[in-house]
């Protein structure tokens, strides 16, 4: 506590307004509530920042954001020492996030950098587009992605487009970790540095989005298929609709009462299309009008969840290995059918995603390589790549998504666009989304997937977790599902085991805090805790043969009850 004290007065005796001084003398009232405000700095991680927005070195807030942001223009400036820096800015629609990107476009020109900042909120995706299109050397989007309301976060990237990867991610957070004191940030901005941009760039992604269109004609021919879209009180209402337009799409229906930006996010609890709650509004006006797609995105508009109705002619909610699976099964066949294989292409997921699209890939004869939780592991395969071989598109299992290459991180407006030109191909083969899904498990093998996120809040949470993880790896499971585990895989200390003869190999993978258990039945599990929130998640995965679409029920409860049992082993 006298640590905490110290640090606390620390920040009363720097160069921050009074405002905030008052906010400090007042938690030091509350030992409770000054410990989570400054029992730790705001971990600068490889991806950035993300925290509870408020007062003290543990919160999102003018002060952290800026020594970030200085720490980060500092290693730019050793980096290029020869040149002007050029950073591009976003932001999303949650509180503070516009006075967010000011002080952060403040810090960088007081710094002498070139700063293009958007007029207005924008998809994290179009930010990775601008750094790109405008040869920029790095970029900031101010996001929580989809954590609730109380959170706002601080993402970098580089001059790729891409989140930072080694080495520039470890030298970045040395450099911000150089930071002591607040008065170590310039916060007066210079004004004639700051470049507003908007809708030049919005066409030129659209535009790219256009592009990546693999049947305009079926979009031609059933362009009034019935499309309910929410952008959750987030970014997307500023590109999506239009997007879907430019494909050719003039039946889409916007859920009214999610269409304004809000930062309260006031019709959910938890903005997040991986969650049911979420997508309540959207499923009752796809009721309303029988829609045959329902689309979701979350606040910055890189991910997205979706509804069809299933075989029983009830909407039901795509996870996101599911929805992965169809794009990249969608995106393959077209590519075949059209004749555009030259040998060299390939596609990405995550090790958490479902081996499902491993599977595709395989038939198509096309390449899938495995990445490390996170877009930027995707892109750093990309730009190894680059030149050498062709990506098609990746995804990850938490409704994030890549087509082509022209941005690199998960793009939900790209998405949107091809998941609804999925949908047209299905019907114009009287099929549904979900009855060219069935076809795929008939195809590759019925996998099932579930995720189970615990949150863990605070410094207890967290030590809880380290404690999950620890008990994990020296003492894994014997038996998920009454299935042997014959392998264990620790990405931290880069070892896969084999269980049946103790044989230990090393694997090529960056370190990273991840398990995963296999059985002999073909089942994995995977223990992650999370980067970017106070959680550890387990991913249980299964699979069956499906031998034709009669037996999908059947099957599809054979596969719940392992999951079932799966979870019961691991937690109980």
């Amino acid at each position: 506590m006298n640590e905490i004290i110290a640090k606390a007065q620390r920040w009363l005796d720097s160069n921050i307004d009074s405002k905030v001084k008052g906010e400090i003398r007042d938690l030091m009232n509350d030992h409770e509530a000054l410990t989570e405000a400054f029992y730790k700095d705001l971990e600068f991680g490889t991806g950035g920042l993300r925290g509870i927005m408020g007062t003290g070195s543990n919160r999102m807030n003018k002060y952290t954001i800026g020594m970030a942001t200085q720490g980060l223009a500092n290693y730019l400036i050793k980096t290029y020492p020869d040149e002007q820096v050029k950073v591009a800015i976003a932001h999303d629609s949650r509180n503070n996030s516009r006075f967010f990107a000011e002080t952060v476009a403040g810090v960088f020109s007081a710094n002498g950098f070139k700063v293009y900042l958007f007029e207005d909120l924008r998809p994290t995706p179009e930010l990775s587009f601008a750094i790109r299109h405008l040869k920029c050397h790095s970029g900031v989007v101010l996001t929580a992605s989809h954590n609730p309301k109380e959170y706002n976060g601080y993402k970098a990237y580089w001059n790729d487009g891409a989140q930072l990867v080694a080495p520039h991610d470890k030298n970045v957070i040395a450099e911000v970790n150089q930071i002591k004191s607040i008065d170590d940030v310039k916060f007066k901005a210079n004004k004639d540095l700051i470049e507003i941009i908007g809708k030049d760039v919005d066409d030129l992604y659209l535009n790219e989005i256009k592009n990546l269109s693999l049947s305009p004609d079926l979009i031609r021919s059933q362009k009034d298929i019935k499309i309910v879209y929410s952008p959750i009180h987030g970014t997307g209402i500023s590109l999506v609709p239009t997007c879907l337009k430019n494909f050719g799409f003039e039946n889409v229906h916007v859920v009214e009462e999610q269409s304004e930006p809000n930062g309260d996010f006031p019709t959910v609890v938890y903005p997040n299309p991986e969650e049911a709650e979420a997508l309540k509004l959207s499923l009752k006006k796809a009721q309303e009008i029988d829609a045959e797609l329902v689309m979701a995105t979350d606040p910055d508009s890189d991910r997205v969840g979706i509804a069809v109705k299933n075989h029983k002619g009830e909407y039901q909610l795509l996870n996101g290995n599911q929805t992965g699976s169809l794009l990249i099964y969608y995106i393959l066949k077209r590519w075949d059918e059209l004749k555009k294989y030259k040998g060299n292409e390939y596609v990405v997921k995550t090790i958490v995603t479902t081996e499902l699209i491993d599977e595709i890939a395989g038939r198509f004869g096309v390449k899938c390589y495995n990445t490390l939780t996170g877009f930027k592991y995707i892109a750093s395969i990309i730009r190894e790549l680059e030149g050498k071989k062709t990506f098609i598109a990746g995804g990850e299992e938490s409704y994030g998504y890549m087509i082509s290459d022209f941005v690199r991180d998960k793009d939900a407006v790209a998405s949107c666009a091809m998941i609804a030109e999925m949908c047209a191909y299905a019907k114009s083969q009287d099929k549904s989304l979900f009855d060219l899904l069935i076809e795929l498990y008939t195809e590759a093998g019925f996998y099932k997937e579930k995720l189970i996120s615990m949150t863990k809040q605070g410094k207890k949470g967290a030590e809880e977790i380290k404690t999950m993880m620890q008990n994990f790896r020296s003492t894994p499971p014997a038996l998920l599902a009454g299935s042997k585990v014959v392998k264990v895989i620790d990405y931290q200390n880069s070892t896969e085991k084999n269980l049946l003869t103790g044989e230990i190999t090393s694997i090529d993978f960056e370190k990273s805090n991840v398990l995963q258990f296999f059985t002999e039945a073909g089942y994995k599990v995977s223990a992650r805790p999370s980067g970017t929130e106070p959680k550890i998640k387990f991913y249980i995965s299964v699979n069956k043969k499906l031998d034709n679409a009669t037996q999908f029920d059947l099957v599809e409860t054979d596969l719940n009850k392992l999951i079932e049992s799966i979870e019961h082993d691991l937690l109980a």
